[in-house]
């Protein structure tokens, strides 16, 4: 049944995708971030993603939607990084492995470059907003009620063969979704989708501190601070962070507990110790090759000429010293300022729109998108997740909403178009 209700969708978003790339966009998203067909029997080793890819830029060429051709400095540097990435190649250390991690990255960049063309008013963005955090929120709402019901005894795994299979990177995804979340909730005015979104919050938090992960620990406290200083009820906002704190705590055991207590004693941890070296390992990599040593580097025969540690073979564990180490300084010049250029440009957002009462919902937004990012900086940090279609979904949201405001696409759109389902203007601000 459920292999048949997920078919009949895929078929007809299939369709809709050639006469509405836009709708398209959504599915494709909805596929690449929640991966659905992971879950079914038959549809599991589909390429859903590439025939729903396909069919929406069939029906760029087919449609008579509009389409938008424009380019940020935020997407001139997702463009420099693709294309650097396409330099580095060549120089990898294992061409074999590395042209599977190659081909699997461009798709997903062309992917979110073609989104951008696709989606241009405010329902597409807020539809995006709605997709994104939904396929995200199924697990964390998914995992949040196992790691209660449970106390956290268990930790919280991803879909087996994605990005986010494992532990960590699963929490993370979960901490950057949150802030969406909140959008919505702020955005609202229906009082359940206002209660389900505070509810699926509450779960995601709690399947992240499920997952064990001490980075993800790191990424809700720097997520928690900036939504903290977003907010314009400083004292209410704190409150909730702190009952939320204070009530999904008590939950986890006593391992989860003595292994947080270790992110203070990182010196006295092996899997610390072991991260370390494989970010003097990346460091050593980049200054001794200038294209860096591409993707799945990360092996025994490297780590014996380059780590400090020959035989402590660890994955890069940090999104920076990865990019680092697959693709050299330039890579990581590229990769750092793209994020900091849409961090500004969201904060610009945040600023602009606070005073303007009909668009208030872009002040909110801008307010989110930066505290998604404030968790996956730190998070990232002690993580190998710098491919990962979220972030970059978070920057095509961003690129649209600034070109959206500042092109006062408002004024193209009527009342119907700009409102959509559960959702209205100006709603309250972070």
């Amino acid at each position: 049944m459920r292999d048949l209700l997920l078919g009949g969708t895929l078929a007809w978003l299939v369709v809709v995708a050639l006469l509405h790339p836009w709708i398209g966009i959504l599915g494709w998203t909805w596929i690449s971030i929640m991966n659905p067909h992971k879950l079914t029997w038959g549809l599991e080793f589909l390429p859903i993603a590439a025939i729903i890819g396909g069919a929406t830029l069939v029906g760029l060429f087919l449609t008579k939607d509009r389409r938008q051709f424009f380019v940020t400095p935020e997407t001139g540097l997702l463009i420099a990084f693709t294309l650097w990435m396409c330099v580095t190649l060549p120089f990898s250390f294992f061409l074999d492995s590395s042209l599977l991690m190659w081909d699997r990255v461009m798709k997903i960049n062309f992917m979110i470059l073609v989104s951008i063309v696709a989606l241009h008013s405010k329902k597409h963005i807020v539809a995006f907003v709605w997709v994104v955090a939904g396929s995200l929120g199924f697990y964390g709402v998914k995992g949040g009620i196992f790691t209660i019901a449970t106390g956290g005894s268990y930790k919280v795994w991803g879909p087996e063969g994605t990005f986010i299979e494992g532990n960590n990177e699963m929490a993370l995804a979960l901490v950057m979704v949150i802030p969406l979340l909140r959008f919505l909730q702020l955005t609202s005015t229906n009082a359940w989708i206002r209660r389900g979104m505070l509810a699926a919050m509450v779960f995601c938090a709690a399947a992240a501190l499920g997952s064990h992960s001490r980075g993800a620990l790191l990424a809700i406290a720097a997520m928690a601070l900036v939504l903290w200083t977003r907010s314009e009820r400083k004292v209410p906002m704190a409150v909730m962070i702190l009952v939320a704190g204070f009530t999904l705590i008590p939950f986890m055991p006593d391992e989860w507990t003595q292994r947080m207590s270790t992110i203070g004693t990182y010196q006295n941890d092996e899997s610390a110790m072991g991260r370390i070296n494989a970010w003097w390992l990346a460091w050593n990599v980049a200054t001794k090759n200038f294209f860096g040593g591409g993707y799945w580097m990360w092996t025994g025969t490297v780590f014996a000429v380059y780590a400090p540690v020959p035989d402590d073979v660890h994955a890069a564990h940090s999104i920076y010293f990865q990019i680092l180490g697959e693709h050299g300084f330039v890579g990581l010049f590229l990769f750092m300022t793209m994020w900091l250029l849409v961090w500004i440009k969201a904060g610009r957002l945040r600023r602009l729109a606070k005073q303007d009462p009909q668009r208030r919902w872009v002040a909110d937004l801008g307010a989110m998108c930066q505290v998604s990012l404030a968790g996956y900086a730190v998070g990232g940090a002690f993580l190998s997740l710098a491919y990962y279609d979220m972030p970059y979904n978070v920057l095509v949201i961003v690129v649209l909403t600034a070109r959206w405001y500042e092109k006062k696409e408002w004024l193209n759109e009527s009342a119907q178009q700009t409102e959509p389902a559960g959702a209205m203007s100006g709603g309250r601000t972070a």
